[in-house]
């Protein structure tokens, strides 16, 4: 069997996904056919081009040009629905955890109590229409600073439903220090979240320094930059913080300059726990089935550490128990039959 056959038939987790980078052209045309005023294209083709990245700040362009499409309740519960659709039928994910921005819809006048009802609404059927476990990170869009913390932090305690799990920090990293947001992931975390920043994707390592020590980071997006400093390896390797790393957005992003130079290897080599994501998977043209494709490549893999991929991830998520003993259950399985 061909790895790109086995990773296919894998059952599999994802940890580092965003919720509207997760919208197909398929589902981001429906949404521009629903508000035709913005720059997004209804057109597929023309989406494509659309999705070309010059760099990590254009790709933040464009990905706001998309949240700007994601204006009702009604949208929110579309894309969240149709994402969770694609994510089963297509990636034969079993479980998830989509890394939700709660601020972009709220700040351009969603209520919040609709917003969380929708994407609620959307996880419950999912799980009951496609057998996919969907659970929440909230992230703070780093961009919009301290107030945009504020309100996430406040969207997570006071309208917080079981299944939130996590808080984390997304957007760009330049000129976005992560001192200012230690008391937004110590409220959090004293909440019982999980801490999840990305860090080290487009700056040195001490911003992911940063993460671990001041944000109390579990899982880490990205770390790129993690691999110019060994004391920081060795630091992640024991404490047992995962990397959730997503090779194509890094190329696409610029973050790395070739695959071949990517850091995996280097993870693993220092023994850094390391999950593999797709980010925003539609936007840079990749799944997460490639993405394991791509990983199997940079590290060598046959079909039982593939599979070791796959249990990882189950491992570093904060599924329930029974899920996670479910899913480790269904991979064992496969790869005993697939073998």
């Amino acid at each position: 069997m061909s790895h790109s056959a086995f990773i296919a038939g894998l059952p599999k987790a994802e940890l580092h996904v965003h919720h509207i980078g997760s919208a197909s052209p398929r589902i981001v045309a429906g949404l521009a056919e629903r508000h035709p005023d913005g720059p997004v294209p209804a057109d597929l083709d023309e989406l494509r081009r659309f999705f070309e990245f010059r760099d990590f700040a254009h790709f933040i362009e464009v990905y706001l040009a998309v949240v700007d499409l994601v204006r009702t309740p009604e949208d929110v519960r579309m894309l969240t629905y149709e994402v969770a659709r694609e994510m089963a039928e297509g990636q034969n994910l079993r479980y998830a955890e989509l890394t939700c921005t709660p601020y972009t819809s709220v700040v351009r006048g969603m209520a919040i109590e609709a917003y969380t009802e929708a994407i609620e609404d959307a996880r419950v059927a999912a799980e009951r229409d496609f057998g996919l476990v969907l659970r929440w990170i909230y992230d703070i869009p780093g961009e919009s600073g301290v107030p945009a913390a504020d309100d996430t932090l406040r969207f997570a305690l006071d309208h917080r439903t079981d299944a939130l799990v996590g808080f984390g920090l997304g957007g760009p990293e330049i000129g976005v220090p992560r001192p200012q947001f230690q008391p937004h992931f110590d409220a959090a975390r004293a909440a019982g979240l999980h801490s999840v920043p990305h860090a080290g994707e487009t700056t040195g390592p001490e911003t992911v320094w940063d993460a671990v020590r001041l944000l109390g980071a579990e899982r880490i997006g990205h770390g790129c930059s993690a691999a110019q400093d060994p004391d920081l390896l060795a630091h992640l390797a024991d404490a047992g913080i995962v990397l959730e790393v997503c090779p194509t957005s890094n190329l696409a992003t610029r973050a790395v300059a070739r695959l071949e130079d990517h850091p995996l290897p280097a993870f693993v080599a220092a023994g850094v726990p390391v999950v593999i994501g797709s980010d925003d998977p539609p936007m840079f043209a990749t799944t997460l089935d490639h993405e394991y494709e791509v990983a199997a490549d940079l590290l060598g893999l046959d079909e039982s550490g593939i599979a070791d991929l796959a249990r990882a991830a189950v491992r570093a998520s904060f599924a329930p128990e029974d899920v996670r003993a479910r899913v480790l259950d269904e991979i064992d399985a496969y790869a005993a039959t697939a073998g």
